[in-house]
């Protein structure tokens, strides 16, 4: 993908979540994401540590993006509709990076195998997401 790519897909976060916790996709291709978040006052939780529910967060946003990308968005949306998290690390400032891996594709369920490391590639967590693909409905006018 390249960086205008990039650009469309980091502009999608624009007033969302995603936006305001800081998280930026860095690479993208069929079936893998990778994204930073910043470990700061937006991320910490009260101990001056990377929050779980940020870490899951971001987990959640690369897996969907990476399910969005497989599928047509016109005909298709993507639903996150399990996650699990084992939390190994902390991290108190920098970044962590995500790296989202496309386990399985089906027609309707995909799941992502998501670690998350420090810049000093520590692991901080691993995930699995599952999202579910959902035929969009056609809404009939008239």
């Amino acid at each position: 993908m390249n960086n205008s790519s990039l650009s469309r897909l980091n502009a999608m976060n624009k007033g969302t979540m995603m936006e305001v916790i800081g998280i930026e996709y860095i690479e993208a291709t069929p079936g893998f994401i990778k994204a930073r978040m910043p470990v700061d006052h937006r991320t910490h939780q009260p101990m001056g540590l990377l929050h779980g529910g940020a870490s899951m967060a971001l987990a959640e946003t690369v897996g969907s993006i990476g399910s969005a990308m497989l599928v047509d968005p016109q005909e298709y949306e993507v639903r996150g509709i399990q996650m699990a998290a084992n939390h190994l690390g902390a991290a108190r400032e920098g970044w962590v990076i995500a790296e989202a891996r496309i386990l399985h594709q089906g027609r309707q369920t995909h799941v992502w195998d998501i670690v998350i490391k420090d810049e000093n590639s520590r692991l901080i967590s691993t995930c699995r997401l599952t999202n579910f693909i959902l035929k969009k409905k056609v809404h009939e006018t008239g």
